[in-house]
């Protein structure tokens, strides 16, 4: 995968349906992206759970997030259960399913493949309660997009923030 200046696709940032006062990772995902990674991510994103409008919540083994850092760099890469992949692309049609097979593992957990991973040069460390991390934000979206015009779609009611919990 590779990002564009124009377009990073990760940012630290607070998140308008979330409050301003919480900075957090945001991640966004183009829905009409040619990148299997991501069309996999927005495949996934219909097993989300409606909370406030337009945010969904997914289960850890629909989608989640994990967190690394190194050096000034943090990365995020977005894995899902290799099975609930498969169950979810068998019936599509168009050619997902082929790109299973060359995901790389995650390397705690050969049942996770990894989907996408962003990296962003920040000294920001996700924060934990009671030992767990903070989640990972997905928008998802149409189009190649800044991050203002991302809110912007989000407010229209063309973008929807996924919540993935983060390890």
């Amino acid at each position: 995968m590779t990002d564009s200046p124009d377009s990073p696709s990760i940012w630290i940032t607070a998140v308008p349906p979330f409050g301003p006062e919480e900075t957090g990772v945001l991640l966004s995902v183009d829905v009409t992206s040619e990148d299997p990674g991501e069309r996999m991510v927005s495949v996934l994103l219909n097993r989300g759970h409606e909370g406030e409008e337009g945010v969904f919540y997914l289960l850890p083994f629909d989608l989640s997030a994990r967190y690394e850092r190194g050096g000034d760099r943090l990365a995020v890469s977005i894995r899902a259960s290799r099975q609930v992949l498969a169950a979810d692309l068998a019936d599509s049609t168009d050619t997902l399913h082929e790109h299973l097979a060359a995901l790389a593992a995650d390397p705690a957990d050969d049942d996770q493949v990894i989907l996408l991973r962003r990296e962003i040069v920040t000294d920001f460390a996700p924060p934990e309660r009671d030992g767990v991390k903070q989640p990972v934000l997905l928008i998802d979206h149409v189009g190649p997009a800044t991050l203002a015009e991302l809110f912007a779609q989000f407010h229209e009611g063309e973008a929807g923030f996924a919540v993935l919990k983060a390890d």
